[in-house]
């Protein structure tokens, strides 16, 4: 049976704007028949795999997500010495195993750039600039099909690849099902942006002269307590990683710390927002992953919106697993009001569902 990880979180966001729409305000969704704010679910991933806490605690181990691995190659050979003209061939040849190559850009003729961005691992970029300095030095590359085999891995060791998953469009034998879903986060309770209207001033302009502002604008903003649902598939992710459930372990331990402290970072000079997650509850299962949105189809009213959100979703969560005996077999908390847990145990816990023991 499938051993699944879920993530439930409650975190107050300060006035901020961390996702913009087109339009530059925050995003939203109605629920509920209610506006809500909302955290797309590729803004918080984003922040997740950029985070201080990914970034440090799997150095190493982390994939890039880019256009430009032939540029890349391309200077990598320039600085071996290589005639410009022939490392761009070769780069090229070698980068198109991840997707198409754009034409020649006229304004920045030596850019070798793909039409889609890819995930890479560390493994296949490495494997790729070998192949491009054997190239390089008279070898021949291999075909387009063998091409692939030589390059391509499954996540190359890559545990962002192997989480958030990645589709290769030319290649899909080395796509990568994502064995981490992140969900939408949006406030429990009724809430719309708000506009700021502000100016500036020139600093060398006298108020002899003029005492009004040098530049006027206007800027969205909101705020609230928002839920976010994460599930891991933890067998799923054990395999994406070829099996080596030590770097899994430590994948989830980094992504139980980053789901509680990690932010889209949209205007985060203009607001400072860093907020923590003021709860998180880790449940460990086989049973079917149920996210617990339903707590708040009714927005949540009153004064202390945090603790009457924290009420409602564990309501909520009894109900269900009440329903359909869907109560997981382990289970870790953190109530930052109550005083309850800590995110060392919670992080802890992440890593304990892909023990050596099962």
């Amino acid at each position: 049976m499938t051993t699944f990880l879920q993530f439930h979180l409650l975190t107050a966001y300060p006035p901020s704007n961390p996702n913009r729409d087109d339009q530059g305000r925050p995003k939203e969704a109605h629920y509920g028949g209610a506006p809500r704010l909302r955290l797309s679910s590729q803004s918080i991933k984003r922040a997740l795999r950029m985070s201080d806490t990914f970034q440090q605690a799997l150095v190493g181990s982390l994939g890039e997500r880019t256009k430009r691995l032939g540029e890349v190659i391309r200077k990598a050979l320039a600085e071996d010495g290589v005639d410009a003209a022939k490392a761009r061939e070769i780069a090229e040849a070698v980068a198109k195993v991840f997707g198409k190559i754009e034409p020649v850009d006229k304004k920045n003729p030596d850019l070798v750039q793909g039409t889609t961005l890819a995930f890479i691992s560390p493994e296949e970029r490495a494997y790729a600039l070998d192949l491009a300095r054997k190239a390089a030095q008279g070898e021949g590359l291999p075909s387009d099909k063998d091409l692939a085999k030589t390059v391509l891995r499954s996540a190359g060791g890559a545990v962002d690849i192997a989480m958030f998953g990645r589709m290769l469009a030319d290649n899909p034998d080395f796509n990568r099902e994502a064995a981490v879903q992140v969900g939408h986060a949006i406030t429990t309770h009724r809430a719309q942006s708000e506009d700021d209207f502000f100016t500036a001033v020139d600093d060398l302009k006298t108020r002899d002269e003029d005492a009004g502002g040098a530049h006027l604008g206007e800027h969205a903003f909101g705020s609230g307590v928002y839920y976010l649902y994460a599930c891991v598939n933890t067998d799923l992710l054990v395999e994406n990683l070829g099996g080596d459930r030590e770097l899994a372990a430590k994948g989830l331990d980094a992504l139980a710390r980053a789901l509680a402290t990690a932010t889209p970072k949209g205007k985060q000079n203009s607001h400072a927002h860093h907020p923590f997650a003021a709860y998180v509850l880790a449940e460990i299962g086989s049973h079917a992953p149920r996210d617990l949105t339903g707590a708040f189809l009714k927005p949540v009213q009153g004064e202390d919106l945090l603790t009457t959100s924290v009420k409602k979703l564990e309501a909520m969560r009894g109900q269900i697993d009440a329903a359909y005996d869907s109560a997981p077999t382990r289970e870790a908390l953190m109530n930052v009001a109550a005083g309850q847990g800590r995110l060392n145990d919670i992080a802890s816990f992440a890593a304990s569902a892909v023990a050596a023991d099962g």
